[in-house]
């Protein structure tokens, strides 16, 4: 049991965050059932049974995500992340919406194309990529917004709801490889070619550097497009220590490869997470005025 919940990784969840929070703060309807609902649905349950899922077909020997050493996986891993997909999926279609159950059940899907040897879009650089940027992205905002509002798809088509949704997905585009930089070994090892493993470590930070640039730009002209300078501001300041850090570390991984570690990408994956969960936070609660009421 305990091997199981380990594998679920519940804390990873956390580094998920901002895109919901990013959702919340353009909802136009809110509701206190929902939100509820909705987060903990997608956080508690969806994430954790991807996470289980991935543990069992990856059979990780080596540091994953917020697990510095991974104990053996077991068979009760891969029926604890469907049970878990399936109890996601009633909880949305009885308490929400038939639409946002459908959603959560195309990216189960996703997430097991991902994983499962089968398909398994994670060997594969480009795809693995895109499928990551996409599903835990665009797609996730969308999700994210239609769990909040209990709206239909016809509801999405504005440009208020398209241009975040695609920026979180450049967001994910520009940062992922981070999290695949110090398991270049293993993934090789397994036959699994991500973007950061055809890159190695110095092409990761080139690349990842490279990219973050140019969508920090993106957000930042969004925030000051539909809503204000000060958001942009703020967004631009909430992103200084990440920036910072990454800097430091790209210097010390440049000349020394061995610091593209385990510990170094999760310092840089909470600190991100806690800046940007912090903004968003701040973002809902001025866009929606609850403090005003």
């Amino acid at each position: 049991m305990r091997s199981i919940l380990l594998h679920l990784r519940f804390p990873f969840s956390f580094f998920l965050m901002p895109v919901y929070y990013f959702a919340l703060g353009v909802s136009p309807n809110l509701n206190g059932s929902r939100l509820l609902w909705s987060f903990l649905i997608i956080h508690f349950l969806i994430y954790p049974a991807s996470n289980g899922y991935n543990s069992y077909f990856d059979k990780d020997e080596k540091s994953i995500g917020v697990l510095k050493n991974p104990p053996p996986v077991n068979k009760g891993l891969y029926y604890t992340a469907l049970a878990l997909d399936l109890f996601a999926l009633l909880l949305a279609f009885f308490k929400i919406s038939p639409w946002f159950a459908g959603l959560l059940l195309v990216y189960g899907l996703a997430s097991k194309a991902y994983s499962h040897p089968s398909i398994r879009l994670k060997k594969f650089p480009v795809g693995g990529l895109l499928t990551v940027a996409f599903f835990q992205g665009f797609f996730t905002f969308v999700m994210s917004y239609i769990g909040i509002n209990n709206f239909t798809p016809e509801n999405l088509w504005n440009d208020r709801v398209i241009i975040p949704a695609i920026l979180s997905s450049l967001f994910l585009l520009g940062t992922y490889p981070m999290t695949q930089i110090y398991q270049h070994e293993e993934d090789s090892a397994r036959g699994d070619q991500t973007v950061s493993l055809k890159f190695g470590v110095r092409g990761t930070f080139i690349f990842v550097m490279a990219v973050f640039s140019i969508i920090t730009l993106g957000y930042l002209g969004y925030f000051y497009q539909y809503h204000s300078i000060r958001f942009a501001q703020a967004f631009f300041i909430a992103l200084l220590p990440v920036v910072i850090f990454f800097l430091i570390w790209f210097v010390r991984a440049w000349y020394n490869p061995a610091k593209a570690n385990y510990s170094n990408t999760m310092w840089l994956n909470f600190l991100s997470a806690f800046c940007l969960n912090g903004f968003f936070i701040w973002f809902f609660l001025e866009t929606s005025h609850i403090l005003q009421l």
